[in-house]
């Protein structure tokens, strides 16, 4: 893995790092870009399973896109032999020690393998990657409880031969943003005290955030995941259409068949709209129109047509939908002299 790689990262997310997704923020900037955390029993045991996420990293493998496989679990022999099917179709596998949902806490994976009487245990399967694989491994880590824990451990991981490790710096209890910003001095800490490179992870909302994330940890890269779902261009500065970006996500999953289920399409969509149009008074019926679309082309129609006229403005191409009305439409915003989308809404979401 190239330094230069590691520079801007879009994380892994439950069903939202699809093949689609990752080209898309890849088109736009991230120099790099993880699968979802993927369950080394079911590469194994589930046939239906490893097939699918064969079929989206042997594409993007074609493609030379720089990815890199996340895997999780607390067995060793069972995370080698997953990694060891996926090796040659991606650039490096993570092991998730951040996960912070239940299910991670009852089958003893992610953060719930940060408490020190699993140490030993993680060590085991740090260097029993480093030795198996041919392509590098990383480790993903919350902040240890207590949180000074975190540089020992994380030297520890180094010593096992992990090439890089991305610090999210909140405790495994910090779960959502409401309880608190990342603790970006740990994330200084870290890098002053590790040899291999220590990716910052956290408090990213805008371009701004990212400069001067760098500046303050010395990270040698940033990796971003819930804010390049509503803004898949951030790390290129810029702020597109959200009609654009999401006509564009669609033409990639058209593209790529099969790899992108029509649930997760349209939660990508929604987040594209949302991001910046979610206090129009228009969106919940947007949401419901979204959620009642059976393929890309009806998610595209809804896009060109009635999005755009809600938006005040022409219907884009294809035939025209007029099934529905123009109550609580942006074009009585147009009519009062009101801005339609991007700035205003940005400072809504952000404020």
């Amino acid at each position: 893995m190239l330094p230069e790689s590691l520079a801007y990262i879009a994380a892994p997310m439950v069903n939202q790092s699809d093949l689609p997704f990752r080209t898309l923020v890849r088109k736009h900037g991230a120099t790099l870009a993880y699968t979802q955390m993927l369950m080394p029993d079911r590469i194994l045991n589930d046939q239906q399973y490893f097939e699918h996420h064969l079929r989206d990293l042997t594409q993007d493998a074609e493609l030379g896109h720089p990815t890199v496989v996340q895997l999780c679990g607390d067995d060793v022999d069972t995370i080698v032999q997953a990694g060891r099917k996926l090796q040659a179709y991606c650039d490096g596998i993570d092991l998730n020690l951040g996960c912070p949902l239940e299910a991670a806490r009852d089958s003893h994976y992610g953060a719930y393998l940060l408490g020190q009487k699993d140490w030993p245990l993680v060590e085991d399967i740090v260097s029993g990657m480093v030795q198996s694989f041919t392509v590098p491994a990383s480790v993903k880590i919350r902040l240890c409880q207590p949180v000074e824990k975190t540089i020992d451990f994380a030297q520890r991981l180094e010593a096992c031969g992990a090439s890089w490790v991305t610090l999210h710096a909140r405790t495994v209890s910090a779960r959502r943003r409401r309880q608190g910003a990342a603790d970006l001095t740990e994330v200084k800490r870290l890098k002053e005290n590790l040899r291999i490179p220590v990716i910052s992870n956290g408090n990213v909302r805008v371009w701004d955030d990212i400069p001067g994330n760098l500046a303050y940890t010395g990270a040698d890269g940033i990796m971003v995941g819930e804010t390049l779902l509503g803004n898949p261009c951030l790390f290129a500065n810029s702020l597109p259409d959200p009609v654009d970006i999401a006509l564009e996500y669609l033409g990639i999953c058209q593209q790529f068949p099969g790899t992108a289920p029509l649930a997760v399409m349209q939660t990508h969509v929604r987040h594209f709209l949302e991001f910046q149009c979610g206090r129009r008074p228009w969106f919940q019926k947007f949401r419901t129109a979204l959620g009642s679309t059976k393929s890309t082309e009806e998610m595209e129609m809804l896009l060109r047509t009635r999005v755009e006229r809600w938006r005040g403005r022409r219907p884009r191409g294809r035939d025209i939908d007029t099934t529905d009305d123009e109550t609580g439409s942006d074009s009585n915003a147009a009519k009062k002299g009101e801005p339609l989308d991007g700035a205003m809404d940005l400072a809504l979401l952000l404020g």
